[in-house]
């Protein structure tokens, strides 16, 4: 396993010579041995603790343990902190041990793979973990690729071979790969024996789809890209052997270069959680200053006394150094109120919120059998605290199934289907579609209803056939023909799937292809394409083209790409049809269709000759090989003639507007980053109810300098201000454009706006000087469009919205192109859709429908942070009225450091006896229904503004936990000092008063909780009562004869808890410390239920005067129905819903409900907070520098 991890010196570029092992060895590049574990049987312990105690919160009990072993500063045994952070230290360490056995298990598993290799003419099996770099490996059909090849030869013509990336980028289409025509005809071992070419390339890198490098061989030089490579982790498929050169092993594999670890991402709860643990430790250390100056104090007063018969101990020998060490005494008793079984817990929790989402029914995909996946754990509480989501959306708003719908041919549109009258008609009312029984190559699934299409083919009209040449032509989709005429076709992505599919119906069938061919039908005849070039798409260049041979020796180029890049590379002799089209294009984007423009060249032999040679140069290139093709291919694709466009439909997915209203209502803002053209991206936005008609405008940003944008800018932050003024709110707009107030007072303006802006746009508005410009318009707005937008703008976009505005940020896309986006944001959302796994292997969670997320927020994502800000609410609570008592009994115990609990107590208090109560509590606590989440939305904003849990709601935690320590020490203490028991002797003895403490403790604690929890289940039930009922067997079991019998020295106060608890006075002074704690705290609570009520409240109380007048409602709903009523709900369900939607009444009351609450405003408290939240976040003298925060 050494090899695995010896390290290297860094590459510039790799040198792999085949069949020479001893020349590639002096060079140390990795072998194919994977090591993913971490640690081994040596190294576990050691490493496992080092890591752990990274945690500042371990250290710090380690810290604590350390100093109870001092036994002139321990006045607690030091198993009470030993027990609870080796079980900590336990449970982490095996779960880590766990998932490195796995680790270890598959790391085996995989090395120990056999592999043919080529050694000294002869094919040997070795395991996977023993092949080097300049080996030659022979695999068969359906083997996994053992590391990163170069193809060689394979068993199909042409050097061919195909295989499936599914475990590298989640795509399950066959991909086609190729070897170099001089080494294609190296399928004969003895001739790869002898085989003894050079290759020089990149150094490892984790870029899947880019390869560069150079074979030498037989003084020659032969361009190699990514088409020539097999990676590790693809399978073989329908080939049956190729032979591949290994380039990059083990670790340097593009796969294994992949897997680096992502950011980790902590929630804004556990950052304020560390602040405020600091706190509390700067707290620990105040009250240890305290008590230890009142110990100098008292035994330079009172104790040097008492030197005779109570000496101080023989290391202390003054008042001051007495007070030092009562410092570190008190540091250790006072310790539990930050207890490390917190951390413990809130992970425990988190884990369970996570598996309720895994578990939910209703976020499965029946048709996908997909259920939602929570990826981590530690973000569940952040969902819900969204206030942006960016979303893709061709996969994530739409299906991204794609249908052929319309197209242009030469300045004429097919597509739309008219009835007799000539009016254009719609769906329901259309014919039967197109008969295509004609070719009995056709896919019958493939629908298609305007006749006047198929007529133009049969009657041979030649723009039509070329525009379906093209289409049949141009693309890289693979065939399969597994029964004669039974075509299969396996495309990269569904839009060039359903253009191939179009060109077979319509007579242009797509058979087959070699390396250097294209085989068609056109209508019925076989004609085969010479293929010279392949000039493929990527998302810089927008287009793809390949240049063709026909039979008849003429030279073409056909080419289609977005209609942005494809229009200006035209001959100005398009120009009349260009307007044409132009029109039809923006018809096809008006109704929300995608949109390609198909163009074609024609060549002469003598250029493309020159061409050639000159592409065949720079693919030699060994610096700025991209750059160099990419000015190569721009030279040649100029000067086109047009064909005409491609219109295809991606429909919405079920689901969408509703989802994006009811998360609208939740104050959560939807900004749509896609690559699709402007009018497409509208259009989809009004489909899903992003933008209305109701809206006051809709802002389109389309300049091409920085000053046009600007300007557009500044006029919509005017127009927003100047209806503003119209409207008359009452606000002053005296400030500058420039002040950082802006943000606050364009959010508060009356009207909906909406902003579109375009992708060159969007380049100039992310520059430092204009980020501040752009996003303060953009957050006034209630919807935000960008379109032709690449994956770098996506997350560039949503890292500014992070870096100004203190907000929680959610990505959500489906594909490769959001992955960046997914990494960046504060949560990512995987789609799982038709765009393979790579969003959903980089997001936090993911799910196969895009309406799934209103549950994931509203639902899981409101319980989760609703639970987790509970949950900490009542454990600083616990440990503070538990931890305080000590500080109160200082000052009666001359300050030495005396606990007043139990030793056992105090170790059990926070495992044992509160531990499985609050557990509960955080994992199943609610506080309305899940149907009442999704349909109050507003309840949702609660957590957008950190209402449960802050530094306000933390102190008053702490004052409550204070106040009941108060109660907890002083109620007893009054009591014991005049009280007697039944036979009249003194009831005063430390150990009664330890027991009656403890037992009023965890009674006052098991009583709040219970007041807290808002969702009582059977689990709620026996935790809290099972909690109390083991607390009184443990107490008497420790004070029980038959304890005392077997450890004499630990446990010597036989019958002092059935004697206390036998006395009247002692549970009169339980009782009477809990109702004294407990009342004010239920007063407080009903005053407030009844005259300022949360939201949730009200929904609570609304759900009971339902149920209770149900009947009376029934008949005045049947009473007082107006006939307008009946019609407008009766027409449409669906329609009324969203009609209320975007009115923004999303709370209809019951009448009893609403007259209750009338002089009461609901959210408009939550509203006075987003307001001083927003004012205070932005304060005029910061100017525009400062961030701002929203």
């Amino acid at each position: 396993m050494a090899l695995c991890t010896k390290k290297r010196p860094p590459e510039e570029e790799r040198r792999a010579r085949a069949n020479d092992r001893e020349y590639n060895e002096k060079f140390q590049y990795a072998s194919n041995c994977i090591k993913t574990s971490k640690y081994n049987i040596v190294t576990f312990l050691p490493v496992n603790l080092f890591e752990q105690f990274q945690e500042v919160a371990n250290t710090y009990f380690l810290f604590l343990l350390i100093l109870q072993l001092i036994p002139q500063i321990s006045s607690l045994s030091w198993f009470t902190t030993i027990v609870p952070l080796v079980l900590v230290l336990t449970i982490t360490a095996v779960k880590d041990a766990t998932d490195d056995y796995f680790r270890h298990k598959s790391d085996n598993q995989v090395n120990n793979r056999q592999s043919q290799v080529l050694i000294s003419g002869i094919l040997q099996q070795e395991q996977w973990m023993n092949v080097r770099v300049g080996d030659i490996i022979k695999l068969e059909n359906n083997q996994f690729v053992a590391a990163d090849l170069l193809l060689l030869s394979s068993s199909e013509p042409h050097g061919l071979c195909y295989i499936e990336t599914a475990e590298l980028d989640g795509e399950t289409n066959m991909k086609v790969r190729q070897a170099i025509p001089v080494t294609s005809e190296l399928g004969d071992i003895n001739k790869l024996a002898k085989f003894d070419g050079e290759v020089i390339c990149e150094p490892p890198n984790n870029k899947l789809d880019k390869f560069s490098g150079t074979l030498y061989w037989k003084e020659n030089k032969f361009p190699l890209s990514n088409q020539n490579m097999l990676l590790r982790g693809c399978v073989l498929r329908n080939t049956e052997w190729c032979f591949g050169l290994v380039i990059f092993a083990g670790p340097d594999t593009k796969l294994m270069q992949n897997s680096g670890r992502t950011k980790f991402k902590r929630t804004s709860i556990d950052r304020l959680m560390n602040t405020l643990v600091l706190w509390i430790f700067g707290f620990l250390v105040c009250m240890g200053v305290i008590l230890a100056i009142g110990n100098a104090i008292w035994e330079y007063e009172v104790g040097a006394r008492f030197q005779v018969y109570l000496p101080w101990d023989e290391a202390v020998d003054s008042a001051f150094f007495s007070g030092f060490l009562s410092f570190w005494s008190y540091i250790i008793i006072l310790n539990t109120v930050v207890p490390i079984s917190l951390y413990v817990s809130v992970e425990v929790i988190r884990l369970g919120h996570s598996y309720f989402i895994n578990w939910d029914k209703k976020m499965y995909c029946v048709k996908k059998r997909t259920p939602a996946e929570a990826r981590t754990t530690t973000l569940n509480e952040e969902l819900g605290q969204v206030e942006y989501i960016f979303s893709d959306k061709t996969g994530t708003l739409t299906q991204n199934i794609m249908i052929f719908n319309k197209c242009s041919i030469y300045g004429h549109s097919y597509g739309d289907v008219f009835d007799v009258l000539g009016h254009k008609a719609e769906l329901g009312e259309r014919p039967e579609p197109i008969d295509f029984s004609f070719n009995p190559l056709a896919d019958k699934k493939f629908l298609f209803w305007d006749p006047s299409l198929l007529e133009a083919v049969k009657v041979g009209d030649p723009h039509t056939h070329e525009f379906f040449r093209l289409l049949s032509l141009c693309h890289t989709v693979m065939s399969e023909e597994k029964n004669e005429g039974e075509l299969y076709y396996k495309a990269q992505s569904p839009d060039e799937g359903a253009l191939v599919t179009a060109a077979r119906n319509f007579g242009f069938v797509f058979r087959s292809r070699t390396p250097k061919t294209i085989t068609v039908h056109e209508m019925g005849k076989s004609i085969t394409y010479q293929l010279l070039a392949i000039l493929d798409f990527n998302n810089i260049r927008k287009r793809m083209s390949v240049i063709v041979r026909n039979p008849e020796g003429k030279i073409r180029l056909y080419c289609k790409g977005a209609d942005t890049i494809l229009l200006e590379r035209l001959h100005p002799s398009n120009q009349e049809l260009l307007n044409t089209t132009t029109d039809h294009l923006n018809e096809y984007a008006g109704d929300g269709l995608r949109t390609l423009v198909l163009a074609y060249k024609d060549l002469e032999e003598d250029y493309y000759e020159e061409w050639a040679e000159r592409r065949l140069r720079a693919s030699l290139a060994q610096d700025s090989r991209e750059d160099r093709l990419a000015s190569v291919y721009e030279e040649v694709e100029n000067d086109m003639m047009l064909l005409g466009a491609t219109a295809i439909e991606d429909k919405l997915q079920q689901g969408v507007p509703e989802t994006i209203a009811l998360l609208t209502l939740a104050n959560i803002k939807i900004w749509v980053l896609t690559g699709d053209k402007q009018e497409t991206a509208v259009n989809i936005g009004y489909s899903c109810k992003m933008l209305t008609d109701d809206m006051t405008e809709v802002f389109i940003v389309t300049g091409h300098t920085v000053l046009e944008v600007r300007e557009e800018l500044r006029k919509a932050r005017e127009k927003m201000m100047e209806s503003s003024r119209t409207v008359g709110n009452g606000f002053s707009y005296q400030e500058k454009l420039s002040s950082s107030k802006l943000t606050s007072v364009l959010e508060a303006i009356a009207g909906e706006y909406a902003l579109v802006i375009n992708g060159h746009s969007l380049a100039h508005a992310l520059e430092a000087d204009m980020e501040l410009e752009f996003l303060e318009t953009a957050c006034a707005c209630k919807a935000v469009i960008c379109c032709r937008v690449t994956p770098l703008q996506k997350a560039q976009v949503v890292e500014l919205v992070k870096k100004y505005k203190k907000a929680v940020t959610l990505a959500i896309g489906d594909g490769a192109n959001d992955v960046s986006m997914i990494k960046t944001a504060h949560i990512g959302v995987g789609i799982s859709g038709q765009e393979g796994i790579q969003a959903v292997l980089a997001s936090d969670y993911s799910f196969s429908q895009f309406k799934f997320l209103q549950r994931l927020l509203l639902v899981h994502g409101r319980w989760s942070y609703l639970r987790m800000c509970k949950f900490l609410c009542y454990f600083f609570y616990k440990n503070f009225a538990f931890t305080m008592v000590h500080f109160w009994f200082g000052f009666f115990c001359g300050f030495s450091a005396q606990t007043v609990y139990d030793q056992y107590f105090i170790t059990l208090y926070n495992i044992v006896y509160t531990s499985l109560p609050v557990l509960a509590m955080g994992v199943f606590d609610q506080d309305v229904p899940e149907q009442r989440s999704m349909e109050y939305p507003k309840l949702y904003e609660p957590g957008q503004l950190n209402l449960l849990f802050n530094k306000r709601e933390f102190f008053i935690c702490i004052a409550q936990g204070i106040y009941t320590s108060v109660l907890m020490f002083f109620i007893p203490y009054g009591v014991f000092a005049e009280a007697t028991r039944d036979d009249g002797t003194q009831l005063a003895d430390y150990q009664s008063f330890a027991v009656t403490v403890a037992t009023s403790l965890v009674i006052v604690v098991s009583v709040q909780i219970g007041l807290d929890t808002g969702y009582w289940t059977a689990i709620n039930h026996f935790f809290i009562w099972g909690s109390l009922a083991v607390y009184f067997a443990i107490l008497f079991a420790m004070h029980s004869k038959g304890l005392f019998e077997m450890f004499p020295n630990q446990f010597r106060f036989v019958g002092n808890a059935q004697n206390t608890l036998a006395q009247p006075t002692v549970w009169f002074t339980i009782v009477l410390t809990t109702v004294v704690c407990i009342m004010p705290v239920v007063a407080f609570r009903f005053l407030k239920l009844d005259l300022k009520p949360e939201l949730s409240d009200t929904v609570r109380y609304t759900q009971l005067v339902r149920k209770k007048q149900k009947a009376q409602h029934r008949c005045m709903r049947r009473v007082g129905r107006t006939g307008s009523r009946r019609s407008g709900y009766a027409f449409s369900h669906q329609e009324g819903f969203g009609e209320l939607i975007m009115s923004g009444k999303n709370m209809r009351l019951s009448s009893l409900a609403l007259s209750s609450f009338t002089t009461r405003s609901s959210s408009s408290w939550i509203e006075t907070l987003r307001r001083k939240k927003s004012d205070s976040a932005s304060s005029p003298s910061g100017g525009a520098e400062k961030p701002l925060k929203g």
